[in-house]
């Protein structure tokens, strides 16, 4: 596996994991959860946010190299 691979999934991977948090939080704000799970969420999603900012601009710049 080469590190084009391995850069090119890094990004579904850190979109995705985005994706899961933020469903995971409509979906605890449409039942009526816990307003306390639902910060955890939005921070959590915030910082996976910024993650996959980071990663998207490391690829670019690695590929750019």
């Amino acid at each position: 596996m080469g590190t084009m691979s391995i850069s090119g999934s890094l990004v579904p991977v850190a979109v995705g994991a985005v994706a899961v948090v933020l469903l995971l939080g409509l979906i605890n704000m449409l039942r009526g959860g816990s307003p306390g799970t639902s910060q955890r969420l939005m921070r959590l999603r915030v910082i996976l946010q910024f993650i996959a900012i980071l990663v998207i601009l490391g690829v670019l710049w690695w590929r750019s190299g």
